[in-house]
C-alpha cells in the first residue's frame, strides 16, 4: 500500500505529536506500507514553548516545521491533493497541531472548521474509497467532516473532545490505547494513541492497532 501521512508540525503542543508520527510511519512500514509525507505550507496557528507551555512571540510554518519529522522528505498538502489516485490511504497522527493547524477545533471545539486543503482530501478519500486514519486528537477532523453520515471514531475514554464528537454528529466509541475503532462503511480507522496511552510503549500498541484496523480494510476488498 501507498500511504500519505499528513502532518500539523513538530511538537506536541503547536504540531504532529512526534512519537505518534514516528511511531505510525514505524509501525506502517514494518506492514509493507510505502509512506510519503505531506503538510500545509501556511502559517501555524500558533508557537508554543515546548519547556513552558507558553505561546511565543514568533512566525513558524506547519511544511517547515513537519519537514523535521520527516527528515526533510515532504511536499505540500497541494500536490496529495493533485496526486490522490496514487494513493491507497491516508493517515493523520495527534498532536495539537491536528486540532489548531489541520482544523481550528481547539480554539472552537464543536463549531469547529477544517483547514480547506485538508477537507478536499479527505473528502475525495471518502468518495475514491481510500483508507483513513486518525490519531488521538485528530478524529475530530473525521467527526467534523463525517459525522453528518454517523462515523464512527474514538478518541479514547468519554471526555469533553468525545462530547464534542458526538454533538458534531460521530458515534464516539471508547478504546483502550491498543484497541481501534473501525468504521468499516468509512473505511476510516482511529486510536486514543496519547489520548490514553501513558508512555511510549503503549503509544507504539496504539500506532500498531491503527494498521491492523487498516489492514483489516484491506481484508474486506
Amino acid at each position: 500500500m501507498k500511504t500519505a501521512v499528513i502532518l500539523s508540525g513538530c511538537g506536541v503542543r503547536d504540531g504532529s505529536e512526534i512519537h505518534e508520527a514516528v511511531l505510525a510511519v514505524l509501525s506502517l512500514c514494518e506492514a509493507g506500507h510505502e509512506v510519503s509525507f505531506f503538510a500545509p505550507d501556511k502559517p501555524q496557528s500558533a508557537v508554543i514553548n515546548g519547556v513552558t507551555g507558553k505561546a511565543c512571540e514568533e512566525s513558524r510554518n506547519v511544511l517547515v516545521e513537519s519537514a523535521r519529522i520527516a527528515r526533510g522528505d515532504i511536499r505540500a498538502l497541494a500536490a496529495l491533493e493533485q496526486e490522490l489516485d496514487a494513493f491507497d490511504a491516508v493517515v493523520l497522527p495527534g498532536g495539537f497541531g491536528a486540532a489548531t493547524n489541520l482544523c481550528d477545533f481547539g480554539v472552537r471545539g464543536a463549531a469547529c472548521e477544517v483547514d480547506a486543503g485538508v477537507a478536499d482530501v479527505l473528502k475525495k478519500c471518502r468518495n475514491a474509497g481510500k483508507i483513513m486514519g486518525f490519531m488521538c486528537i485528530a478524529p475530530v477532523i473525521a467527526a467534523r467532516l463525517f459525522g453528518n453520515e454517523g462515523v464512527h471514531v474514538t478518541v479514547g475514554v468519554p471526555s469533553s473532545v468525545s462530547a464534542a464528537c458526538e454533538k458534531m454528529g460521530a458515534v464516539h466509541e471508547a478504546c483502550r490505547y491498543d484497541e481501534a475503532c473501525i468504521d468499516r462503511r468509512l473505511r476510516i480507522v482511529s486510536v486514543p494513541a496519547y489520548m490514553d496511552a501513558g508512555d511510549i510503549t503503549a503509544c507504539y500498541a496504539s500506532a500498531k492497532a491503527l494498521v491492523r484496523g487498516m489492514e483489516q480494510l484491506v481484508i474486506l476488498d
